[in-house]
């Protein structure tokens, strides 16, 4: 991987990473055109998308910074106080924000694990599943976007609402599903307005991605003490992809979430469409090799 590999890798992750069009498909598919993915060792793809989306969680982090300290504050204030003595009934919005991203987040954590091997294989960097699931999700965000009431509000989940959108995350896991538009959609569908659909879909992401990139960290630094086959991407090459896609991730976020308020998502739709047809195209024609 090169200096120039790094930065546009970065790029791609920053930009895709909460569009709801899939940061993984398009990884996966410059990696492909780039020849940096060795299929005798997809694990090390998968570990260098992981540690990137360190980079797109360091800048949603930034973003939400004000939001995550009133949230903590509240936390705090409503252990100390019982919730004003009424329990978790009187404990406020903010505090049972921080139970439903847990409860969001179980079901991912949960089959994540299990499959694990699964999504560290070849099959999660197939390209003609990506292809496959950019148009099949991009299908699925198109029928939510026609069908939703765009009614509701963020204060207004519940425990019910997370699970439901915390099992559409698990979907994310399909290499081209995109995390942000399984979760976009789910919302959607639960009557939610598409600006809080996405700021929840935002911080439902933040455990997952953060626990799950921290550990591909560590791997790696373990890796680098056998010299294991993900630092052929090299160290600095890897910082410098991470710092890249925080950067324009912090704009992403900024954009999609002022986008939302006044548009629609299909544009998104159409790209996705688009997109995966234009794949499946080139796999028939014999330009792509599928896997």
């Amino acid at each position: 991987m090169s200096t120039l590999h790094a930065i546009l890798l970065g790029l791609i992750q920053g930009l895709s990473e909460f569009l709801p069009i899939s940061s993984t498909a398009h990884l996966t598919i410059a990696g492909r055109f780039m020849g940096l993915i060795d299929y005798r060792h997809p694990e090390a793809w998968t570990a260098f998308i992981a540690i990137l989306q360190l980079g797109t969680q360091s800048a949603m982090l930034v973003y939400f910074a004000r939001d995550l300290w009133a949230i903590a504050l509240s936390v705090i204030r409503d252990v100390a106080t019982n919730g004003g003595g009424k329990g978790f009934a009187g404990y406020s919005r903010d505090s049972r924000l921080v139970l439903y991203m847990f409860i969001g987040t179980l079901p991912v954590a949960v089959v994540g694990l299990v499959f694990k091997d699964v999504i560290e294989g070849d099959l999660t960097k197939s390209i003609l599943v990506i292809a496959y699931s950019m148009v099949l999700f991009g299908l699925i965000l198109w029928l939510a976007e026609k069908s939703a009431q765009h009614v509701r509000s963020l204060s207004e989940v519940t425990w019910r609402d997370a699970l439901v959108i915390g099992m559409a995350q698990v979907l994310a896991l399909f290499p081209g599903a995109s995390r942000s538009g399984t979760t976009i959609t789910a919302a959607l569908f639960l009557g939610f307005r598409r600006s809080a659909a996405a700021r929840f879909s935002f911080l439902l992401s933040i455990p997952a991605v953060l626990a799950s990139g921290l550990l591909e960290l560590f791997k790696v630094a373990q890796i680098a003490q056998s010299g294991g086959h993900v630092m052929e991407f090299g160290v600095s090459n890897l910082v410098i992809a991470t710092v890249v896609s925080a950067v324009m991730g912090y704009t992403a976020i900024s954009w999609l979430l002022s986008y939302l308020i006044k548009n629609t998502t299909m544009v998104f739709v159409w790209y996705r469409l688009i997109v995966g047809t234009a794949i499946l195209i080139l796999i028939a024609t014999g330009n792509i090799w599928p896997m």
